[in-house]
């Protein structure tokens, strides 16, 4: 069955034709349908770099042309959604990701940013020459989920040296992480579950961080940005066993409530310019729309 939780599409298709950029206005379309999986990966195109990587802004923050992790994390989201569609960049993403790895199979948060205009401190002040567990695990377990479509991202060494540097990271962790970490860790392990065994025990590993309603303050953000139940379970999953069935309910209602008049979602974090401000909106109303409308 799929949520029943009102989402007024019509108004959300207003606000992404009004404000939204061109890739997000696609997976919009992709999502609610009828939309075109090649148009979406046609528009991806525009933030692809020679080496294989992804830059130009596709992380709104980080708009510096060059490749970086981030970027590579939202081309990841768009393979996974573009379902079996074929193309040649997949694998050329895995070879960049490879290519930039660090020894331990982590990737840095960022590598040197080469223009600093329009991007946010915490990506041009980021160490490049030390592993993220962070951003590592984002773009792996993203891969992971792209990889039910694309079997030349599993079969990629990229993908199981990133995957045993994040194991190896949870299981080491021994005080409270960061939030977004803590975020990301758990949506890992939510997308290696069916593949590594000892993903169980990492999970209860994490889950004595959580508090019972899944509210957690995001350290250096703004007064009142939290991560809430949905952020570390957007997916029906092992995760989401980590909340009572009751606070997710209430979180999709509550994210149900929280669409504006103008059709749109909004982002409760610190953005860096009102561009990336702008599409945030349009990422967040995508996201949005995908949560209330997946299999409950």
């Amino acid at each position: 069955m799929t949520s029943t939780l009102q989402v007024d599409l019509t108004a959300a298709a207003r606000f992404m034709a009004s404000h939204a950029r061109q890739l997000d206005r696609r997976r919009f379309a992709l999502l609610t349908g009828p939309g075109d999986p090649e148009a979406m990966l046609a528009a991806l195109d525009g933030y692809r770099n020679p080496d294989g990587g992804y830059g130009w802004g596709l992380e709104p923050d980080l708009r510096s042309p060059e490749s970086q992790p981030g970027g590579a994390l939202h081309a990841m989201e768009v393979f996974a959604e573009a379902g079996p569609v074929h193309t040649p960049h997949v694998r050329a993403l895995c070879d960049w990701l490879e290519s930039v790895s660090l020894p331990d199979g982590g990737l840095p948060f960022a590598l040197p940013v080469t223009d600093p205009a329009g991007c946010a401190p915490w990506w041009t002040g980021a160490d490049h020459t030390t592993s993220s567990l962070q951003i590592t695990a984002a773009v792996a377990g993203t891969a992971h989920r792209a990889a039910a479509h694309h079997p030349e991202i599993a079969a990629h060494p990229w993908l199981e040296r990133a995957t045993r540097y994040c194991l190896d990271a949870i299981k080491a962790i021994d005080t409270t992480p960061h939030a977004l970490v803590l975020s990301f860790a758990i949506q890992f392990l939510d997308a290696v579950h069916d593949t590594h065994p000892e993903t169980a025990g990492l999970l209860r590993h994490l889950a004595r961080h959580l508090p019972p309603d899944g509210v957690v303050h995001v350290a250096g953000g703004t007064e009142n940005e939290v991560l809430r139940p949905l952020d570390f379970a957007p997916f029906p999953g092992p995760a989401r066993a980590l909340f009572d069935p009751a606070v997710i309910d209430a979180e999709l209602q509550r994210l149900a409530a929280e669409q504006r008049e103008d059709g749109g979602w909004t982002v409760e974090y610190a953005t860096f310019s009102p561009a990336a401000a702008l599409e945030w909106r349009g990422y967040i109303t995508v996201r949005a729309v995908a949560l209330l409308r997946q299999p409950l």
